[in-house]
């Protein structure tokens, strides 16, 4: 996909990796200035250091405090924010047990950074898209949120309400000129998730195996596909999108392959 995003300053948090940094790379080549905002204030640099017009930012999505900051750094340096991406985001990797099981402090967690960290971020980037009267918010949401999966409680709740709260959101901003849109990425190739279903040694490398024959397009995401329906998202001319959530799964909550 091809567009213009010369001039767009774009904030994207959980960026020095992964889903983030990919998209970082995807929407500097179309002419954005971008945000690198996370917690591993070293990654954020490194990925900062590869682009044309960026600042890197340390960020825990947790702290109103670091969200302040990081947008009056923004501010101070760029003089606005026209979209902010909420990536940043866990999951559960060793914890992977029913809900009766389920450790009480992994569940603080997960939903912390996931579901919380995103209202906190949010808060703070939004006050200046309001003075403007425009702006756009891309959530990361999962499948997961819509199609729910054994062994991963908080995770998956987490997700469903970053779905509904992009809703909330979406009413409540859309009169004050600000989009607000999610999407779901399906399994999606990361360092994560190679570690647990796709390397040699995956914890659940089987039963991944089994479960891609339910998946139409029969293998996870690579994360710059992910990043293209973020590019989409982020389009000026995409301009009377608001509420929806875009599924990038490769067909897994299409219905089922037999």
């Amino acid at each position: 996909m091809r567009t213009d995003l010369t001039g767009q300053v774009i904030f994207i948090t959980g960026a020095a990796g992964g889903i983030g940094s990919a998209t970082a790379r995807r929407l500097a080549r179309e002419g954005a200035s971008i945000v690198v905002a996370d917690i591993d204030k070293a990654g954020a640099e490194r990925v900062a250091a590869e682009l044309p017009s960026a600042l890197a930012v340390s960020l825990d999505v947790r702290k109103a405090a670091d969200a302040e900051r990081a947008v009056e750094a923004t501010l101070e340096r760029f003089g606005r924010i026209d979209v902010l991406v909420n990536n940043a985001g866990v999951n559960t990797f060793k914890d992977r047990v029913d809900i009766d099981a389920f450790p009480e402090e992994e569940w603080h967690r997960v939903v912390s950074i996931d579901l919380d960290g995103l209202y906190v971020v949010s808060r703070a980037v939004v006050r200046p898209m309001i003075e403007r009267g425009r702006g756009r918010i891309v959530n990361i949401a999962s499948v997961v949120g819509v199609t729910a999966m054994r062994l991963q409680s908080a995770f998956v709740a987490a997700k469903a309400g970053v779905i509904h709260l992009t809703r909330s959101m979406a009413l409540e901003l859309g009169p004050k000129g600000i989009l607000v849109n999610s999407l779901a990425p399906g399994s999606v190739l990361t360092e994560g998730t190679k570690k647990l279903f796709y390397g040699e040694d995956g914890t659940f490398r089987a039963q991944m195996a089994g479960f891609m024959q339910h998946v139409p397009l029969g293998r996870p995401a690579d994360v710059e596909e992910i990043a293209e329906g973020i590019l989409f998202l982020c389009e000026p001319s995409n301009s009377y999108m608001t509420g929806h959530l875009l599924m990038v799964d490769g067909g897994w909550t299409a219905g089922f392959m037999f």
